[in-house]
């Protein structure tokens, strides 16, 4: 009792619909969770771009909720993603109202955010994920990135320009997306021999 899970690690990088989905995963899960905003996906080329990217590098889940609009949101993103591993996780269809929220959804069914963690984790086995413990104290963090020189320094929006150039990422990239992307590709010692070895480091 009182003991916290372990979360649970998933190389790809999963999409859902809302921040309060994000906030669910991300109290599970250590992995990178990209947002649609809702439709505002349809209008959204650089996320869709960002999107592309995970699914042609690492693969990408789509856990959208059970609902018409979950399934809109999920075929828009199959159909704009031509090229990748491409898994799909389904979240059962379970009535109910989310304690954020007065009343039900249209469909009165629960979202990702009101699932369980113990649903969460039988719908990603379903679909075959693996999943893993989550070392400690490892990934690239927001101070490795000042201390490399790609924030905090009148240069550093140039280095990070030209850092997503070189790897093949959009430009408009924010730093926390670059970050969640270079977790997925390279540890700091990597990152570090990557932008010396572009010419990008000091």
């Amino acid at each position: 009792m009182g003991e916290t899970q372990a979360k649970l690690v998933i190389s790809q990088a999963i999409i859902v619909e809302g921040k309060y989905d994000k906030i669910k995963l991300d109290s599970m899960i250590q992995g990178v969770i990209l947002v649609t905003n809702g439709y505002r996906i349809f209008k959204d080329p650089e996320k869709m771009a960002l999107i592309r990217y995970f699914a042609a590098h690492t693969g990408i889940i789509i856990l959208t909720d059970s609902d018409r609009a979950g399934f809109k949101i999920r075929g828009y993103l199959k159909g704009c993603v031509p090229k990748g591993k491409i898994t799909h996780v389904y979240i059962p269809d379970i009535f109910g109202k989310e304690k954020r929220k007065e009343k039900p959804s249209a469909e009165g069914k629960l979202g990702v955010e009101g699932m369980q963690r113990s649903v969460l984790e039988e719908a990603f086995r379903r679909a075959g994920v693996l999943t893993g413990s989550a070392p400690a104290g490892t990934g690239l963090t927001r101070l490795d990135l000042y201390e490399l020189g790609l924030t905090g320094g009148k240069d550093s929006a140039i280095r990070r320009r030209a850092l997503l150039t070189q790897l093949g990422l959009p430009a408009l990239l924010s730093t926390a997306g670059m970050l969640e992307v270079l977790n997925t590709m390279m540890t700091r010692q990597e990152l570090e021999a990557f932008l010396h070895q572009h010419g990008n480091g000091d």
